[in-house]
């Protein structure tokens, strides 16, 4: 078995090699390992991969860099990169092959196929269908702090949170990208197929289109012997390895990592109206669909600089766009470490895959638009000098801004540190905890840290904390979070600006329950005299202490201090028990907004 790896390694080699040597004699390509040379350097790039399809045929494919900078182990073809939201088409692509078979119809409400889907509003669950998800028309904006910070193993959980996402516009008023909604459609075919996401890509598309070492995961892509590690740049010039991300239940809507080679058959399935090898993969109508306007992105008016490159419409995981006068059918891809692009000209039969392990990275467009000026023969732009001046003019504007801040003096807050600690939870997001750690409020999410630094009141900065290297007290994030109190004067909320288009979004405060055993809570049972009246504390369950007032609904109480509870369904509202040295409770107090009110225990 390991010779038979052994073999298909050479013969991948080899294939690889043989793409070379035809690439030297089409002049198409020639100049293209200097101008490649300079891409890598001038964005100061590990690697990327690139492969050109001709109608039926890939006429170029090469690796430039390193998917390994550490090992000097160089990138080819056969590398395998993260393609992030390159993944959408394959998505989609799926429900295409559900109508072909009458199983799915894009024109109905998706909750007549996800029942347990609800959204913000009535109009949104009756109106919103599954061409509106798989089109990003929905009215919802991405909310994707939502699954990055706050992932989830549970497709079912995160939908769960799409009915407390608020819109910005109404259906179909607006185009907004939403990684949601194509986690929708993967859960949608789960249900129709009876499968799950990964096998019907891999039964239904992987498989008769060759790509046998495209995969789901980065667990998968890491045990790759041909696979390439994420990089990010910082101070404009630091390469640095990034950590791979688990996108979890997300995966419908980026989780795909594949090469160029392998994305060369899936492109040459769609110049081909979805045949491969004269075999369809894909219903021709689908294509068509898929590939035409289903929403307009945005004005995409011609400008000044680049007259010929005009109109931006979003189909079924596809953009469309008219570059110097051919059809241009493309889709990018971002995750930590990766960005690529998958692009193809209809009309031309040409199709262009770049893959990079450059976090946040231009090169897919660079490389991309270099080669399709080669390949369609029209007047050729320096896009490399071009993209990487407006790239240096955005990072000048945003240090400017950055340095603006940083003149601002800073007010104190209003609180002690140790006020502001506690854990914060929004439905449509998840709950994290803030931390008072040698003088300093530290917010922790799943794979992050932020250092909280005072700015103004209750307005703090934000500073990404490094596992390795610290705090970057240069790199202060735009994100300003402020806490917000009740009427006690507590601090019971934070809000986060998170979403572009929605008012910050609040983060409840929550008391952070200490463990305590059914032993320990024994010495507060008992029966307590309140004006008159008796006031009953009482153990049930396990370990879980409850308060009953006369002529009220018994509540819930939460251990957060020695002694002290909180009423957990009354904001600022608590009960402090009073213990003596012989370990007996003497006496309790209602502990609330209008006041404090105390009750003798009985003997």
């Amino acid at each position: 078995m390991r010779k038979f790896s052994v073999l298909v390694l050479c013969c991948l080699t080899l294939g690889s090699i043989a793409q070379k040597q035809k690439a030297a004699t089409d002049k198409r390509f020639e100049g293209l390992d200097t101008a490649f040379a300079r891409v890598l350097k001038d964005w100061k790039a590990a690697g990327f991969a690139v492969a050109v399809v001709e109608k039926d045929k890939v006429v170029y494919a090469n690796g430039f860099g390193y998917r390994d900078i550490d090992k000097k182990l160089p990138v080819t073809a056969n590398t395998l990169f993260a393609i992030g939201s390159c993944t959408k088409a394959f998505t989609s692509s799926i429900l295409g092959l559900l109508n072909k078979d009458g199983k799915v119809d894009y024109d109905k409400p998706v909750r007549d196929y996800l029942p347990e889907l609800k959204f913000y509003n009535d109009e949104m669950n009756n109106t919103i269908k599954l061409r509106d998800l798989m089109s990003h028309r929905t009215g919802l904006p991405r909310y994707d702090y939502s699954w990055y910070m706050f992932g989830s193993n549970s497709a079912d959980s995160l939908i769960q949170r799409i009915k407390y996402m608020e819109p910005t516009y109404g259906v179909r008023e607006k185009w907004q990208y939403n990684n949601f909604m194509f986690m929708v459609q993967g859960v949608v075919a789960e249900k129709l197929t009876h499968k799950s996401w990964e096998q019907n890509v891999k039964q239904q598309l992987f498989a008769p289109l060759g790509m046998v070492r495209s995969n789901f995961s980065v667990d998968s892509m890491a045990l790759d012997s041909d696979a390439a590690l994420g990089y990010d740049v910082k101070k404009d010039s630091i390469i640095y390895k990034t950590d791979y991300f688990h996108i979890q239940a997300m995966e419908a809507a980026g989780a795909i990592n594949s090469s160029v080679n392998e994305m060369a058959n899936w492109v040459i399935t769609w110049i081909n109206g979805g045949k491969f090898k004269g075999t369809e993969i894909l219903p021709s109508g689908f294509v068509a669909e898929a590939m035409s306007p289903q929403m307009v992105v945005g004005a995409g008016l011609p400008g000044k600089e680049n007259p010929d490159l005009f109109f931006s419409t979003y189909g079924f995981g596809w953009m469309q766009s008219s570059y110097k006068g051919h059809l241009r059918v493309e889709h990018g891809g971002n995750i930590d470490g990766f960005s690529a692009n998958t692009c193809f000209f209809p009309s031309d039969s040409v199709g262009i895959i770049v893959l990079t392990n450059q976090n946040g990275s231009s090169i897919p467009s660079v490389v991309r638009n270099i080669i399709a000026d080669r390949m369609l023969n029209v007047r050729k732009t320096d896009w490399e000098t071009y993209l990487k001046g407006l790239a240096d003019k955005q990072k000048a504007t945003a240090g400017a801004v950055k340095d603006t801040t940083a003149k601002k003096p800073v007010i104190l807050p209003t609180h002690a540190l140790k006020d502001y600690a506690g854990l914060y939870h929004n439905d449509a997001f998840g709950t994290f905890e803030i931390v008072n750690e040698r003088d300093s409020l530290f917010l922790l999410l799943p794979l992050h840290t932020w250092w909280l630094k005072p700015f103004a009141y209750d307005i703090f900065e934000v500073y990404e904390k490094d596992k390795k290297e610290g705090i970057d007290t240069s790199d202060v994030d735009q994100l300003k979070p402020q806490f917000l109190m009740n009427k006690a004067g507590e601090i019971n909320g934070i809000q986060l600006a998170l979403e572009p288009g929605v008012k910050p979004i609040t983060f409840d405060k929550k008391a952070k329950p200490k463990a305590i055993t059914k032993e320990e809570l024994q010495v507060y049972v008992g029966e307590y005299e309140l004006g008159g009246a008796v006031v009953k504390t009482y153990i049930k369950g396990d370990n879980t202490l409850y308060v009953l007032v006369p002529g009220q609904p018994e509540y819930e109480l939460v251990p957060v201090e020695k002694n002290k509870f909180a009423i957990k369904v009354a904001e600022g509202y608590y009960v402090l028990f009073i213990v003596n040295d012989k370990n007996e409770t003497t006496e309790l107090s209602f502990v609330q907004p209008n006041g404090t009110f105390n009750a003798k225990r009985k003997k």
